[in-house]
């Protein structure tokens, strides 16, 4: 049987904006599953039918990635607080008792860029970790400070990244670099940060950074 892993993020797109060569890799050998928190209804974003084009381009992109089934939970998106954890907790268990991954995948517990829905799963996943004993490794992605110092006018406050002697793994993409520049421009709706993120990849190591937590 395959390994399976189970990638835990908030919004659609943050699969292909973070570790998704590292995805496509594992998803050549291992069953890669998604689960995706919100529904991407950005209230920020002024286009119409918003949380259906979002939808509508995650499985375009986790198509391309080789995710073997995306679960949508449908929370709404900028509003993961404290008195939704143990839900979400129960809804994440739930589907991960089925699957019983090996490992997890999420965002670094300050969320790479700030944003506190990331913080959020993060955290949930972490605390999921933790409790099952089915789960025996998981992957926080992280970004590079090359990059983090680039992104400081992006959000509110975008957390300093990582050099290469601080992360535990650093995981070459490059044979699948391709899957992940068309997951990336699948996202029309979010064209303008899809295109910083690319203007900015096209510099660097076709690498992705973690941190590892195993038991």
């Amino acid at each position: 049987m395959k390994q399976r892993i189970v990638c835990i993020f908030a919004h659609p797109d943050d699969e292909a904006f973070g570790p998704a060569g590292t995805i496509a890799k594992f998803a050549g050998k291992k069953e890669v599953y998604l689960i995706c928190v919100t529904n991407g209804n950005d209230k920020t974003n002024n286009i119409k039918n918003l949380a259906k084009i979002r939808r509508q381009e995650l499985y375009k992109s986790s198509k391309i990635l080789g995710i073997k089934k995306v679960y949508l939970l449908n929370y709404e998106d900028g509003e993961l607080s404290n008195n939704k954890y143990y839900k979400l907790a129960e809804d994440i268990a739930k589907i991960l008792k089925v699957i019983k991954p090996q490992n997890l995948i999420t965002f670094e517990m300050r969320g790479v860029s700030g944003h506190l829905d990331h913080v959020f799963c993060s955290m949930v996943s972490s605390f999921l970790f933790k409790k099952l004993n089915f789960i025996k490794k998981i992957y926080y992605f992280a970004e590079r400070l090359e990059i983090s110092n680039k992104m400081k006018n992006y959000f509110i406050f975008f957390p300093k990244g990582f050099k290469k002697n601080q992360v535990d793994q650093i995981i070459d993409v490059s044979k699948y670099w391709d899957k992940k520049i068309r997951a990336i421009k699948t996202y029309k709706s979010q064209k303008k940060d899809a295109e910083r993120i690319l203007n900015l990849l096209k510099n660097y190591p076709r690498e992705e950074y973690f941190f590892i937590s195993k038991k």
